[in-house]
Order: C-alpha cells, then sequence, then structure tokens
C-alpha cells in the first residue's frame, strides 16, 4: 500500500521553518532560503501559508534563549511532530495540507474524528462498538463483503459485532488487524501499529504478505517489514478507555507521546532525558497534574510557553 506524504514544497517549507529558527549561520542560511523562495511558486506559497497559519507563535522560539532553541531543534523534532502541534493548535492552512493528501490531511477530513482530549464511543452500523482514544481519526468502509476502518492517527478500542459474511478489519500505516470474533485495541505508532487482544483472537499482516495470529492476552508491533512479538500481559494499554495512563517501565518519551493527544500544542522532550524509565498510574485529563507528577519524581524540569510550547529538559 503506498503512502500518502506531503508534497515538496510542504515538507521543505518545514525544513525552512526550523533552519531559519536555529539562529545557526544566519546570513548564509538567508541567502538559501531566498534562492530556494526563488525556484518555484509553489515555494512561497507553501512559506506564506505556513506563516500565516503560525502567526505570532513564529517568534516564539526565536527570541527564546539559545539553550531552549537547542533543546527545540533536536534531530528528534520531526515532520509528524510539527504537524501534530499546528494541528493541536488549528493552524494547518487547508490550502497546503488538503491539496497534498496528507497523511494528517486525511486525519482531519476522516469519518471519524476526536480532538484534543476527548474520547468517544459509538455503535456502528453493523452493531460492532467503537471507541476511539483522543486525537483519532478513522474512516468507515463498510460494504456487502467487509467492514473495513483506516486508522490514520490515535488509537482506537472495538468490539466487534458477528458477522460471518463479513470480515471486520482495522487497516493502519503498517498492515491489517482482522478480528477473529474479539475485542482488540489498535494504535497508529509514530514508525509501528500497535495490536491488542482484549478477548478472543486477531489475525495480523502487513502488505508485504507477513500474517501472525494473537490470541487473547497477546500483543504485536506490526512494523513495515515485520511483526514483532510482544510481552504478555499488555491489555493495561486501554487503561484511557477509563481516563489512565498507566506505565510499566517504559521510557520518558513514550510516556510523553501518549499526552500528546490530551495536550494542546509541541511538546518536546530533551534527548538527555527521553530514556529515563517510567512507572506509575496518571491521569489523561490533567496533563498538567500528570506532568508536575513526573517533575516531582524525576530529574527533570519542565518549562511551559503558553499553550504553544512545553519544554522537558534535565535538572
Amino acid at each position: 500500500m503506498s503512502r500518502n506524504v506531503l508534497g515538496p514544497a510542504a515538507e521543505q517549507a518545514i525544513a525552512w521553518m526550523v533552519r531559519l529558527r536555529s539562529g545557526r549561520d544566519a546570513a548564509r542560511q538567508q541567502a538559501q532560503f531566498q534562492q530556494w523562495l526563488a525556484q518555484d511558486p509553489a515555494n512561497a506559497l507553501a512559506w506564506e501559508q505556513m506563516q500565516r497559519g503560525l502567526g505570532n507563535h513564529y517568534e516564539v522560539v526565536r527570541r527564546a534563549p539559545a539553550a531552549l532553541r537547542d533543546t527545540l531543534l533536536q534531530p528528534e523534532v520531526g515532520r509528524r511532530d510539527v504537524l501534530r502541534g499546528l494541528a493541536g493548535l488549528g493552524m494547518l492552512g487547508s490550502g497546503l495540507w488538503f491539496a497534498a493528501r496528507s497523511d494528517s490531511g486525511r486525519a482531519l477530513t476522516a469519518d471519524l474524528r476526536t480532538g484534543t482530549g476527548e474520547r468517544r464511543s459509538l455503535r456502528l452500523a453493523d452493531g460492532s462498538r467503537l471507541t476511539l482514544n483522543a486525537g483519532s481519526a478513522v474512516d468507515l468502509d463498510f460494504t456487502g463483503g467487509r467492514r473495513l476502518l483506516r486508522l490514520y492517527r490515535g488509537g482506537l478500542v472495538v468490539q466487534v459485532a458477528a458477522d460471518p459474511a463479513r470480515p471486520f478489519i482495522v487497516r493502519s500505516e503498517q498492515g491489517d488487524a482482522r478480528a477473529l470474533g474479539t475485542r482488540f485495541l489498535v494504535e497508529q505508532l509514530v514508525d509501528a501499529t500497535r495490536v491488542v487482544v482484549l478477548e478472543h483472537a486477531v489475525r495480523t499482516s502487513l502488505f508485504s504478505g507477513a500474517v501472525l495470529d494473537l490470541a487473547q492476552g497477546q500483543a504485536a508491533l506490526l512494523h513495515s517489514g515485520h511483526i514483532e512479538l510482544l510481552a504478555a500481559g499488555q491489555g493495561y494499554r486501554a487503561d484511557w478507555l477509563e481516563g489512565r495512563l498507566s506505565v510499566l517501565d517504559e521510557p520518558l518519551a513514550a510516556v510523553v507521546d501518549a499526552l500528546r493527544p490530551y495536550r494542546s500544542g509541541l511538546i518536546r522532550v530533551s534527548p538527555q532525558v527521553r530514556h529515563l524509565r517510567v512507572q506509575g498510574v496518571f491521569p489523561l485529563d490533567d496533563s498538567e497534574r500528570t506532568l508536575a507528577a513526573l517533575e516531582e519524581t524525576m530529574p527533570i524540569r519542565i518549562a511551559r510557553y503558553g499553550g504553544w510550547l512545553t519544554l522537558i529538559e534535565p535538572l
């Protein structure tokens, strides 16, 4: 399955946004930037729409101290993170993003969507029960021969209604999870898909043809080239249904990723603390309380810049 990506002008506009904010070798960067703008009218349009969407927020990092800029501009700050933050603030210009038919554009026009901090539960036309985590987007494609959910971002739990004539499939960026009469969780991660079987069984498969059946209590990560069987006992990952984030010895970066759909703006974790191990149960619906608990118990400090940027750095 081919993956839809941003057009070249959009990709390059994001890259130039990061480079110009760095403040490094400013004269040379400006000269190269002007050349890029002049190369193609599409470049100038992409940059104009980027600036229009960011507005005054563009100045936040440019005026920040060097140490803050260094944290923000680490290699870990990728296109996905920028897009996630802009989407959380409602700053995606429709002309730029929808024309590119990006994953973000598809998510914004999906049949079912949840916003920041919003969970949604509903009954589908076939009688199945679907619950979406915050920041999720799904398209429905039910026909006479199959029931297909296309998960573009976020996570879901589905209790599948029996229908022997129509298989029930959740399709992610990496592959499919096909219900074998079951209740299961699917989460779209940055570069993989997590599948956790809560009841009965699920058949996971990649677009390359690899297949792995999972029984109740089992879980797997679907990567682009292989399926990774995870340790048993992953059912706690569905605790978001009850507004809880349960963490069992995971890196701080993974905890922050789980908080992102519950907090507007960009969240950056310094590379020096990304791999600190975390364990505990935290409230999803009060991200400030969760961040405060992490700051109290770990060697980190958290800086907040309005509703646009949160930085997590070492003490």
